[in-house]
Parts: C-alpha cells; sequence; structure tokens
C-alpha cells in the first residue's frame, strides 16, 4: 500500500479525477514531445460525458497549447475497458505524423494508471499491511494507535507534509467563509457559508456547533467549486469533510495542532486501505467511493482526537462509510455543485455522529470496516453507468427534465 501522501493532495478544484487528472497526465505527456506541432487528446467515457462542467479541457489546454494547439475530442459513449476515466494523448510533428499514443487513466484522487494495477505515483509501497484487520491487530499487539502506525511505516517528514496538508485545509476554510458571490457555472449556485457562518452564531451552543460544522464543509467544497486550492480527501469531490470535522473540533475543543495531525494522519490510513482495495474514484463507484470514505475517514478522526480506542475508531469508520453504501454519483449539469456541496455538510455532521455512538459502544460489532469497503466495490460496481458521474440519470437527468 502507497504512502498517505497519494491520498492527500494539493491542488486546484473543482475535481480530483476529472480536473487534476488530466492536468498530471498532460505535464508527463508534454515532457516528451516539447517539439510537437499538434496535439489531439481524446476523452473517453465519464471524463468526456461531464469533463466540460469539470473544467477537463481548461486543465489539458492549459498544459498543451504553450508547447502546441490541442483538438480535444468527447466520446462520452465510449467506455475503455480499465476505467470510466480513460483518455487517449497523441502528439503530431510537423508532417503531421503520430508520434505517440499513449492512453491514460484518471482513477480518482488526482491519481493515474495506464491500465495496470501500479499507477504512475512513482513511489515504494509504504505499507506492508493493506487490510484494517491486519492493521488494528498490529496496533492492538503493539498498544498503539493507527496514527503511531502510520509514524512507523512513513519517513520521518511525514508530519512536514501532512502539517501543509492542514494549513491548506485551514485556509480554504477561513477563505470560503469570508467569500460571497455566485460559483462558476450555468446553476448559477450562490455561496452559502458564509451565511451559514453568520446564522450559526446566533443559535444556543448545540445547535450553534452543527450550523458551524456546516458552514465549514460549505466554505470547502464552494472554494472548491470555484477552482481554489484545496486538498483531496480522499477526492476534491469530498475535499469538505475532513476540514470541516477538524477545523470544528480544533477551535470548539482546543485540540492542539499536533492532534490534528495525528487525526489526519488516521485519516489518511483508512482513506488508503479503501484506494487499496476498492476505490476511491465516483466514476468507478459512485459517491459512496467519495464522499462516503470522506465520511469514513473523519469518523475515524474524530473518535480518535475523543479518546477512541482502535476497535472504536475502526466501528466509527465503518459506519461513517456503511450508511452511505449505494450512493450515486449524479453531479447536475456536470458540475461538482448539486447534490456534492450539500453531501458534503451531511457527512461532516454524520461523521460527528459517528464518532458518539462508536464512543457509546465498547467498539465490538458484526460487521467489519474491511468487509464495507468489499461491498462497497460491488455495489459500486453494480451500478449503472449512469448513476457513476456521468449526469445521465438521478438528479442531473431529473433536473434536465424541468
Amino acid at each position: 500500500m502507497k504512502s498517505i501522501r497519494e491520498i492527500y493532495k494539493i491542488g486546484i478544484g473543482p475535481s480530483s479525477s476529472h480536473t487534476m487528472g488530466p492536468h498530471r497526465a498532460s505535464k508527463i505527456f508534454v515532457e516528451r514531445h516539447e517539439n510537437a506541432t499538434h496535439f489531439e487528446v481524446t476523452l473517453y467515457g465519464s471524463l468526456a460525458a461531464t469533463g466540460k462542467g469539470h473544467m477537463t479541457d481548461m486543465a489539458i489546454e492549459e498544459v498543451l497549447t504553450p508547447v502546441a494547439p490541442v483538438t480535444i475530442h468527447w466520446e462520452p459513449t465510449v467506455f475503455l475497458p480499465y476505467h470510466p476515466n480513460g483518455m487517449k494523448f497523441a502528439a503530431f510533428d510537423a508532417d503531421g505524423k503520430i508520434n505517440e499514443e499513449w492512453t491514460v487513466y484518471s482513477i480518482g484522487g488526482g491519481n493515474l494508471s495506464e491500465g495496470i494495477e501500479d499507477t504512475l505515483a512513482d513511489v515504494e509501497d509504504t505499507y506492508q499491511l493493506n487490510t484494517l484487520t491486519e492493521i488494528q491487530a498490529w496496533c492492538e499487539d503493539h498498544g498503539m494507535s493507527f496514527w503511531e502506525y502510520v509514524e512507523q511505516c512513513e519517513s520521518k517528514d511525514i508530519w512536514d507534509f501532512l502539517a501543509e496538508v492542514w494549513h491548506v485545509m485551514e485556509d480554504a476554510v477561513k477563505r470560503g467563509i469570508e467569500t460571497e458571490g455566485v460559483l462558476p457555472g450555468v446553476l448559477h449556485l450562490p455561496r452559502k457559508a458564509s451565511t451559514y457562518y453568520v446564522k450559526a452564531q446566533g443559535f444556543r451552543q448545540s445547535l450553534q456547533s452543527r450550523g458551524l460544522v456546516y458552514a465549514y464543509a460549505l466554505a470547502v467544497s464552494e472554494e472548491n467549486a470555484a477552482g481554489g486550492t484545496v486538498v483531496t480527501a480522499p477526492t476534491c469531490g469530498a475535499c469538505g469533510v475532513i476540514p470541516a470535522v477538524l477545523y470544528h473540533l480544533r477551535h470548539a475543543h482546543n485540540f492542539s495542532e499536533t492532534k490534528i495531525l495525528h487525526a489526519l494522519a488516521t485519516a489518511g490510513l483508512f482513506g488508503n486501505i479503501v484506494k487499496q482495495n476498492a476505490s476511491i474514484s465516483g466514476a468507478d463507484v459512485g459517491c459512496q467511493g467519495e464522499v462516503g470514505v470522506a465520511c469514513a475517514m473523519a469518523s475515524a478522526a474524530s473518535c480518535q482526537l475523543f479518546g477512541g480506542t482502535p476497535s472504536q475508531v475502526e466501528y466509527a469508520a465503518e459506519m461513517g462509510l456503511e450508511h452511505h453504501l449505494g450512493m450515486t454519483c449524479d453531479p447536475v449539469c456536470g458540475l461538482v455543485q448539486i447534490p456534492c456541496i450539500e453531501r458534503n455538510a451531511f457527512a461532516a455532521a454524520r461523521a460527528l455522529d459517528a464518532n458518539l455512538y462508536s464512543t457509546f459502544s465498547d467498539g465490538k460489532h458484526r460487521v467489519s470496516f474491511d468487509h464495507v469497503v468489499e461491498v462497497m466495490k460491488q455495489t459500486g460496481h453494480d451500478l449503472p453507468s449512469v448513476y457513476k458521474e456521468t449526469s445521465e440519470g438521478g438528479l442531473a437527468r431529473a433536473y434536465r427534465k424541468k
């Protein structure tokens, strides 16, 4: 299993798979063809179906056009065998001859693959254990927490990396709270974070707490929708959940930054397990792989902050994912706005509920986190493609009919 650095990527929204992935692929390809006179890029499946709403074409053109003109072809009904987010790059010389064709897949969280199990991350395996059952057993045998297992496996600068991640998350919350106006795109959706933040101040503490969590999640998700700088956690579409939970707990309960970084490490470990054994791509398994996984990560992080045992932390994460099983990815007009932004807010609140529920228990339960990951993967593959980031079904289709 790779480093948790592969879960937390700092970049520009609105989509890790549709914006960050193609942007990164374009950089790799252009470095091999700096003398090309023309580029052609063909987008397949989900990338083609919702690419314009996700600014896929802009992400590609930003990299390729400074070198040579680029033509983009859209094939929304053609799905390549390995993953729904397929791309084919072609570079031409002055005689119109193709120098190279390269097929690559954006598999979620900004990660790329050429159609084999290994991504193009150029990193060696960091973790020898690949399931939560194995990792939890190791933690209990050694009397350690999940974050301590991360510290054992990662390089020494992991805390510096997570500190940078946290500061970007904090900044996204602060920017989103202060910014008003309308989000880009045909929906003309007004930002709500600032209003929610102000209204939350007027409620008594129990309701204020929940209102602030909503506001923080909206703030980050709206920054993402506007193309701002965010952290994949585990994706751009789900980037508001963990910052909302941790920002709230940091300020409402005075947790130190060190405690927050430990919580981020644990959250990253749980997200990593899902990425290793299933998928974090909405185009592959639906929104359960994005917001559902983000909820599981935030549930684990918050439970750890409040002193949960490894079994209670595992239980919290299991509930966070289990109760998102079957969630479709059906963005209206292909924008990461409806229902994505609200889902981040509700998932953040649900993560805090999962933490509370698990801490009331002794951590014992019937369904393991690993089993839910398996079920999530199978459920996602059973979902028709219209419910997996193509904007052809669900809420997206109903909106078009209106």
